[in-house]
Formats: C-alpha cells, sequence, structure tokens
C-alpha cells in the first residue's frame, strides 16, 4: 500500500530515513519517464541538463538490471545537483558557509522512494526551501532580458550552496543588499541597514553563532589597522590617540569604550576565523549612502541598539538594555538562546512587490559562476 504524502514527506527528509537499511529497488517505466522529467526540466531551476543516453540505451534493450543501474545513477546526480549545486570549486572560491546538506543520505531516499512510487517528492524536497529560491525559480521563468536571466541564475546556484533549510530562527546578512535580516518562526521578523567591506577590504562570505551581545565594548584593533593609521597617530600625536580612547594593552592597541569608539555601542559575540563581527559605528551618516561599502571587513549595524535589544528579547528589556549603554561599563549578555548568521552574497533577490530586484555586483564575483539558463 502506497504510503501517505506525509508520510512521505517525514520520510525523505528525516535522519531516520537518511542511516535506514536500503533496500533493492526495481525502476518501473513510470518511475523512468518521471525521471526523464525532472532531467528535462533541470533548466527551470538553474541547472544543466544530465545526459541520460546510457538510461535510453537500457531501455531500449530492456536490460532490467542496467535500468536499475543507470537510473539510479542518473537521479543521483540530478539530486546532488539540486541539494548542493553543479558548480566547480573555483566557481564556489571564497564562499565558506558550511553546507550541512552534505551529510546527506541521498541513496537509500531514493531507494524508498522508488519503491514508494514518490519520485516527485524526493527531487521536489531536495530544493533550496527558502522563499528567495521561490522568488527567483519564479522570476527565471517569465524574465526575458538576457542579462537579469544570467543573475537570477547564478544566484539560484548560490542558494544551493547554503543549507536547504536554514532552521526556524536565523540572521541573514547580505552584502550586496548592505541588509541584515532577522528571521524568526520562518518569518522575516526585521530588517536593518548594514555598511560592509569595502571592494579592497572585502565581507567574507561565511557562517557563524551568535552567543551574546557585548554593550560598550573595548576594540582590539587589528595589526593591519594599527599600521595603516593608529600606529602613526599615536607616534605622531599621542595626546590626541588618548583623547580618542587608544592604548597599549597586553601587547596590543585597544580602544576604550565610549561616542568615538569604532565598535559603537554594541559589538556581537559571534566568533569566527576571519574576525569578522557585526557592530555599532560612530559614524551613523554612512547609513544614508545607498551604496555602503566603507569597512575594513566588519558589517556595522544601523540602529545597532535596536537591533540588540531585538536580538537579547526575554532576556533584556529594551529599557534594561538603554540603562547599561548608558552607564558605559563594559556588559556581555547572552543570548537566550544561540542564533546562526549567515554573512552571505546574493545579487539578485525577492523585492517588496513579489518580484525580483538585481543588485550591483560590488565585488565582482558574479562572473565566476556559470549561468545555467533554460532556452
Amino acid at each position: 500500500m502506497k504510503r501517505s504524502l506525509i508520510a512521505t514527506t517525514a520520510l525523505l527528509i528525516s535522519t531516520a530515513a537518511a542511516s535506514a537499511q536500503a533496500n533493492d529497488s526495481t525502476w518501473s517505466s513510470s518511475d523512468v519517464a518521471t525521471l526523464k522529467r525532472w532531467v528535462d526540466s533541470a533548466p527551470l531551476d538553474a541547472l544543466p541538463k544530465l545526459p541520460s543516453a546510457s538510461l535510453d540505451r537500457a531501455v531500449a534493450a530492456a536490460d532490467q538490471q542496467q535500468i536499475d543501474d543507470e537510473a539510479t545513477m542518473l537521479a543521483l546526480r540530478l539530486a546532488r545537483a539540486h541539494l548542493l549545486g553543479s558548480a566547480s570549486q573555483a566557481e564556489r572560491a571564497g564562499w565558506n558557509i558550511i553546507d550541512s546538506d552534505r551529510e546527506i543520505a541521498l541513496e537509500p531516499m531514493l531507494e524508498q522512494a522508488v519503491e514508494d512510487d514518490t519520485l516527485d517528492t524526493y527531487f521536489a524536497l531536495l530544493r533550496p526551501a527558502h522563499v528567495e529560491y521561490s522568488a527567483l525559480k519564479t522570476a527565471l521563468a517569465n524574465e526575458t532580458d538576457a542579462d537579469r536571466r544570467k543573475a537570477i541564475a547564478r544566484n539560484m546556484e548560490r542558494w544551493r550552496w547554503m543549507p536547504r533549510s536554514l532552521g526556524s530562527d536565523y540572521v541573514l546578512v547580505n552584502a550586496a543588499r548592505f541588509e541584515a535580516g532577522l528571521w524568526r518562526d520562518g518569518t522575516q521578523a526585521g530588517t536593518w541597514r548594514v555598511i560592509v567591506g569595502k571592494k579592497s577590504t572585502p565581507t567574507p562570505v561565511f557562517n557563524a553563532t551568535i552567543e551574546g551581545v557585548i554593550l560598550n565594548p573595548w576594540w582590539e584593533i587589528p595589526a593591519s589597522i594599527v599600521r595603516e593609521s593608529v600606529g602613526a597617530l599615536v607616534r605622531r600625536n599621542p595626546a590626541l590617540a588618548r583623547e580618542r580612547g587608544y592604548v597599549w594593552s597586553n601587547g596590543q592597541y585597544r580602544q576604550r569604550p565610549g561616542p568615538n569608539n569604532a565598535l559603537g555601542q554594541m559589538k556581537l559575540v559571534m566568533p569566527n576565523r576571519f574576525s569578522v563581527y557585526m557592530h555599532d559605528t560612530p559614524n551613523k551618516n554612512l547609513f544614508e549612502e545607498e551604496v555602503r561599502a566603507f569597512s575594513h571587513g566588519c558589517i556595522r549595524t544601523g540602529d545597532a541598539i535596536g537591533y540588540a535589544a531585538t536580538l537579547l528579547e526575554g532576556v533584556k528589556t529594551r529599557e534594561e538594555v538603554d540603562s547599561i549603554v548608558a552607564s558605559g561599563k563594559t556588559t556581555t549578555v547572552s543570548l537566550a538562546r544561540p542564533v546562526p548568521v549567515y554573512i552571505t552574497y546574493f545579487t539578485a533577490v525577492r523585492d517588496s512587490a513579489g518580484g525580483v530586484e538585481v543588485l550591483p555586483d560590488i565585488y565582482n564575483r558574479d562572473g565566476a559562476i556559470r549561468a545555467n539558463l533554460p532556452d
């Protein structure tokens, strides 16, 4: 008896199903037709159409074992493309977000789908689940401008480099859009303008976990910035350096908390190998600029205290956050639950009208990615 769609869906996405003992599966003519339909429609998802000549020959020879082998190999190639993307390592250069989908065991799930006659569900559940991907897919089907179609296709591919599901609560920063969004329970709970790295010091693409908020932070000045400006200021005008809060402490230059601190009044606790953080800034006027690429790589956040208070809901009220800031005392407050943060780069995004906006490629990264387009 066929399983219900709900039971099948649960089976395909559960870890238990992925690790279950595999059963031998025979590909029926209906299964092969479904697979061929998904192969033919792959360009609608900005994926290349995979060759199926070997499967066609097996079908023509009516060799069931060969049909099973060729269909399984082709289906797994297509499944990996939908789930993980089709780009080469060179095309993915600089994309440092860990894709947990690589741990999914696709073969036992495929065998179960063939057994249950649920191949359509199997492939559909491997697409990126985010609403942004759905918007791009719809736009690609209707777009006629060649350059816009390429941008949309490239960003659909980027979404396959992300975990298929980002979870219910997370922060998504898009450096190309100069924006950060907080998602809670699968719904966007707020957006904030951000300033990102200059072309010479671009913000890297990576993921981390927000563990807490530092209010009235010290700035541990990176060696590159000491060489670029702070070191010379200390040597040439030590009085001005002291006025700006620069001190030598524990073998490095630091800046005291205060209104002139480069981190402003807030910095997130989000450990990562790039030493890139979301933080406040004293230069609030820069958030009015349309192109906000001014930093050394870190992410300066507009309405930073409001953003921090939103992250700390359930732990501190806005009034309590404001009180800590006003005290001038460096204080670290942990979030109720750590929140994943994804620092991304998408140059085609969903707009407020339900369509897609193509953004300037400020870091010139799009050209490295092939654009697989439907005819």
